[in-house]
């Protein structure tokens, strides 16, 4: 997805700060990197453009991008996840934990930025039906929160390199049941048009660079990872609203 800059639209063309593909450091450093701009930098505008308020023209595109995503991963989902458990790996302002909970999800709902975490909470329902959700501040790899029959990444893992994409799922797949549904960017000649549009724009005012990859490059290195060997790719589905370019893919569990 095109992540939206404080002030001016676009990708940010820059290069990512430099890591080894797959290594647990430069997932930390990415992570940093990801938490500063969500964190504090973007704070007021993604409270805005998560909320039903007014935004520009851009904005309302990557709005109903996110919007039609969610709803696609969410369909991918069973209608009833009563007493099941679900990991939302980025759950930002807590829109697809919510949806999810009222199916019955006991949902754990993590993201690394503490003010989406804090805006997500103070935004939550007081009527959940049946479901249940824990927030966290921290890094969704965490062996810590568990095990569960579902994890959902939307646009979490769109800043990292491809094989860092990877390697983050292999993390997650031993913990997990049943499947894991995650968005990436697609590489297609439009957001390379977005690239270039970023560099119109002052340093300062873009947003973290996505990291884009051909689909059939990202299923390689899926079958090839070790620690999903009998994972099979599942659905896949791409949105494209204006600004917003992202794609979600399924894996389904052995």
């Amino acid at each position: 997805m095109t992540a939206i800059p404080d002030r001016a639209p676009g990708l940010d063309p820059r290069p990512a700060p430099p890591a080894p593909a797959g290594d647990a450091s430069g997932w930390a450093d990415r992570r940093a990197w990801i938490e500063e701009y969500f964190d504090r930098t973007a704070a007021a505008a993604w409270a805005r453009l998560t909320s039903t308020e007014p935004v520009s023209r851009i904005r309302a595109t990557v709005r109903a991008g996110r919007d039609e995503m969610r709803g696609v991963l969410a369909s991918w989902l069973p209608a009833d996840l009563t007493g099941q458990r679900v990991l939302d790996a980025g759950c930002g302002p807590g829109q697809l934990s919510v949806a999810l909970a009222a199916r019955g999800a006991r949902v754990v709902a993590v993201d690394v930025a503490r003010t989406l975490v804090e805006l997500a909470e103070a935004r939550l329902p007081h009527d959940l039906g049946g479901g249940h959700i824990d927030f966290a501040c921290g890094d969704m790899l965490d062996p810590a929160f568990g095990t569960f029959d579902y994890v959902v990444a939307m646009d979490s893992l769109i800043h990292y390199r491809p094989a860092d994409q990877v390697a983050a799922l292999s993390r997650l797949a031993p913990r997990v049941r049943r499947g894991i549904l995650f968005t990436f960017p697609p590489r297609t000649g439009a957001l390379a048009v977005m690239h270039a549009i970023g560099r119109l724009f002052p340093r300062g005012h873009r947003a973290p660079a996505v990291e884009p990859v051909r689909e059939a490059r990202l299923r390689r290195l899926l079958a090839g990872a070790p620690a999903l060997r009998g994972w099979r790719p599942g659905r896949t589905h791409r949105v494209a609203r204006g600004f917003y370019i992202s794609q979600a893919l399924e894996l389904l569990a052995p």
